[in-house]
């Protein structure tokens, strides 16, 4: 397919978006005399702005008539027939506030309404029994993930595969709306958590630990830069509420499965304690499956390879921490975070062998991997908020210190047999390689907010994030004595030195339903690596600047419409570039590439956000731009042996449709669904002529929770992610099916949950691999079907934040 038909398609797209739109603002249009109902809405105790508060209008018979979110300024302003109503408003974690009747038979101002948090002890008229799972604005959306029943008994990694527009495959790999390319935060800054190992560094930490995970697909100059797709925020619990209270969990599971966790806060007056601790034993079987044609000449190698092994290991997490409030308006938190995991891993391959066909049969050889890893990981966070008088004026100030270490003891065991089995003189080989990786970061950053006039608003700031790794690898052969004999080609130590310094500006201001904002950011980037034995150097610095721009549009009837942009970069990191090759496959072997450049991507999205009733509705047109595109590339030699790196393609053009929802049709049923449709053309002719995929491809979930009688909820979840094209190949379709039940017990003090992941264990990945001389079909299972039992025991804590009415006495 050529750009201009891609580009037809892009028309075609934003066609039927303008016409959803139009469809749906004149579907809920008024009849009658109009006349707007406005005010403001503030935190009670800090008076600070709220902005995307939910406002809805009823009548005295309580008929929905309207309603809107509030703007930055925390102003709103609906639009309804002339008559008699009152407004109830709503904001995620605070009581719900329902004014006074009111008569609008002109114009209307219900003035100031302040929200208290949702652990007042005041004893009103309830609205529902818990918050939403998921809060939708324009530029974010926030998912509370403690109400998500199969996110009980699981790791963060768990987690994430529950949300939308978020896919995980089976090793851990996370993608935001087709991409890899995402950028991970824990509170909102980097973490040792998500560096060495990436994504799948997730699957050590306790789901418990976290409250809520933030999706930012298209973010603004305030954000960094990295991240293609987008940004994925994990906010981890803490409370500041006065007193003293907590949860605890004990989890036990199949495969194996135990563990426990607490979360505690105590607050007295000024000083605020708080600690969340998780602790589980995990052993994790795994399968795996290749075949692989080779062609050499007139000659087909084949072989098929099977793999069966398991991860098994013991997790500590631990974040402790005080704030101390001078004030409401100024605090100093001091955080600590340590991890520890401890894991064996046994690995049993094998290879067998055929000649032109499989009625050839020429031998097979057997692997065994077994390694043993220890990785302590410590976070230390200092910041202080402070709020000045005039609403809106804030400055906040975040250290950071991350030490990380990670040791890898591995031992290789192979030996090849005949095609009668019989085992080949001076085949048996044995290697010890030995891993240690050590990581270093400060951090500090500066964010300042100033509004301007009586709209306006400008913000500023300043990052600077210091990085150092190192990485010293060892490999050495075993004789039959078991004497160590280094190889020299497979001994080096790597070190990456990162420095990047950043600046940002944003202004934004208002124009009656028109909020509008402008940001510029400045990233200036130093790398250096270098090969300590063979003094191999590569250093590189480049300074970039990356736009952004967002126009949001709010009318009556809780409409919202956002048109946003902004440019992004990858930055090729540590093991994208670490030479070394892993061992674990003798076959197949694993590296970076310390040539590789950055990638950079032109981000533009329309959303669209509906408030109603009984529910939500977002929608999204996106389309990325990509230069230097980075995408790991297979290269097979005529033995057999592969190995993948990633490499510098010319680029990609993606555009894509997104809709998420929430609804509930009746008080006992909640449904959560999301869409996401996309269309990609990968140019990597750079490296082969043929490697110009164009690619459809699609990914759905969708939700439903039941509270039944007697304090029992039940959840069934689908998720199904379409065949899609990549530059080598294919990545085939991939559906799995999570149930979930949850009965409170103790006197509603404890809930008991049971969830089953991946009902029917066919959470499996398959796909196919191509190249001049290669052809490969495989599939791996790397989770299998698990069933976790959790006990969840509250002290002073709700199930979950209720809403409360609070009747406004004038």
């Amino acid at each position: 397919m050529n750009y201009n038909f891609s580009l037809l398609h892009i028309r075609s797209l934003f066609t039927l978006v303008l016409f959803f739109i139009a469809t749906t603002h004149g579907l809920f249009a008024q009849g009658g005399k109009k006349v707007n109902v406005k005010g403001k809405v503030v935190d009670s105790q800090s008076g600070e702005a709220m902005s995307f508060a939910s406002i809805r209008i009823f009548a005295q018979d309580d008929q929905f008539i309207g309603g809107n979110v509030t703007d930055d300024k925390g102003n709103f302003t609906v639009e309804v027939p002339a008559g008699n109503y009152y407004a109830l408003v709503e904001f995620m974690g605070y009581e719900a506030h329902r004014t006074e009747s009111f008569q609008a038979s002109s114009n209307t101002d219900l003035g100031t309404v302040q929200l208290d948090a949702s652990s007042s002890t005041l004893e009103e008229v309830e609205v529902r029994a818990e918050k939403s799972t998921m809060e939708l604005s324009l530029d974010k959306k926030i998912f509370n993930v403690g109400q998500d029943l199969a996110n009980a008994g699981g790791t963060a990694s768990d987690l994430l595969t529950n949300i939308p527009s978020i896919a995980v495959d089976p090793e851990g790999n996370v993608k935001l709306r087709g991409s890899d390319n995402v950028m991970i935060l824990i509170d909102g800054k980097p973490s040792g958590l998500v560096s060495l190992k990436g994504a799948s560094g997730l699957q050590q930490m306790q789901a418990s630990m976290v409250d809520k995970v933030e999706i930012i697909t298209n973010p603004s100059a305030r954000y960094q830069a990295e991240g293609m797709a987008g940004i994925i925020n994990i906010v981890l619990k803490k409370d500041r509420n006065q007193g003293f209270n907590g949860s605890f969990q004990g989890i036990t599971g199949y495969p194996y499965n135990f563990g426990g966790a607490a979360n505690l806060n105590y607050r007295h007056k000024k000083i605020n304690w708080f600690v969340n601790y998780g602790i589980a034993w995990r052993k994790q079987p795994n399968v795996a499956s290749l075949y692989q044609e080779v062609y050499s000449g007139d000659t087909t190698y084949i072989s098929r390879q099977d793999r069966d092994g398991y991860l098994k290991g013991l997790n500590n997490n631990i974040q402790g921490g005080v704030d101390y409030f001078f004030s409401e308006k100024s605090i100093l938190t001091l955080s600590y975070l340590f991890k520890r995991s401890d894991g064996n891993r046994i690995t049993d391959l094998t290879y067998k062998d055929y000649l032109f066909d499989e009625n050839n049969y020429l031998g097979y050889t057997a692997r065994r991997q077994n390694e043993n890893e220890a990785e302590p990981n410590s976070e230390t966070t200092l910041t202080w908020e402070k709020s000045f008088e005039e609403k809106g004026h804030k400055l906040l100030t975040t250290l950071k210190y991350i030490d990380y270490w990670e040791r890898s003891d591995q031992i290789f065991t192979q030996r090849s047999f005949d095609e009668n089995d019989v085992s080949i003189d001076g085949s048996a080989q044995k290697q010890h390689a030995l891993n240690d990786e050590f990581e270093k970061q400060y951090l500090l950053q500066l964010d300042y907010t100033k509004p301007i006039g009586k709209e306006g608003k400008f913000e500023t700031g300043l990052r600077s994030s210091l990085r150092n790794m190192e990485n010293n690898y060892v490999v050495t052969n075993v004789d039959e004595a078991g004497v160590e004999t280094v190889d020299p080609d497979l001994k080096n130590i790597f070190l990456y030195d990162e420095n990047i310094q950043a600046a940002y500006a944003i202004l934004g201001n208002k124009s009656n339903k028109f909020t509008y904002q402008a940001g510029i950011r400045a990233e200036y980037t130093d790398v250096k690596t270098r090969l300590v034995e063979t003094n191999e150097q590569n250093p590189r610095d480049y300074l970039n600047f990356f736009p952004s721009a967002h126009l949001t549009y709010a009318v009556a009837n809780q409409n919202s419409f956002q048109l946003s942009y902004s440019r992004r970069i990858r930055r090729p990191f540590y093991n994208d570039l670490s030479p070394f090759v892993t061992l674990a496959d003798g076959r197949n072997f694993f590296s970076g590439n310390p040539d590789l450049d950055p990638e950079y991507t032109d981000a533009y999205e329309i959303g669209h956000l509906k408030y109603f009733e009984k529910g939500s509705l977002t929608s999204s047109f996106y389309y990325r731009e990509s230069k230097e595109t980075i995408d790991r590339i297979r290269v097979v030699d005529d033995e057999g042996n592969a190995r993948t790196l990633p490499q510098n393609l010319i680029g990609q053009k993606s555009f894509g449709l997104e809709f998420t929802s929430d609804y509930n049709p009746y008080e006992w049923w909640k449904l959560d669904f999301n869409f996401n449709f996309f269309h990609a053309e990968i140019d990597g002719t750079n490296i082969i002529d043929t490697y110009k995929p164009t690619t459809y491809s699609w990914f759905a979930r969708q939700t439903s929770r039941f509270s039944l009688p007697d304090n029992l909820d039940i959840q069934l979840r689908g998720n199904f992610e379409a065949p899609q094209k990549t530059t080598q190949g294919t990545r085939k379709a991939l559906a799995y099916i999570d149930l979930s039940f949850a009965k409170e017990v103790l006197k509603g003090n404890g809930t008991l949950n049971l969830n089953i992941l991946d009902l029917f264990n066919s959470r499996v990945s398959r796909y196919t691999t191509e190249g001049p001389n290669f052809f490969t079909d495989g599939r791996s299972q790397f989770r299998r079907r698990q069933v976790n039992l959790t006990l969840n025991y509250r002290i002073r804590q709700s199930k979950s934040a209720r809403r409360k009415y609070i009747i406004d006495e004038g």
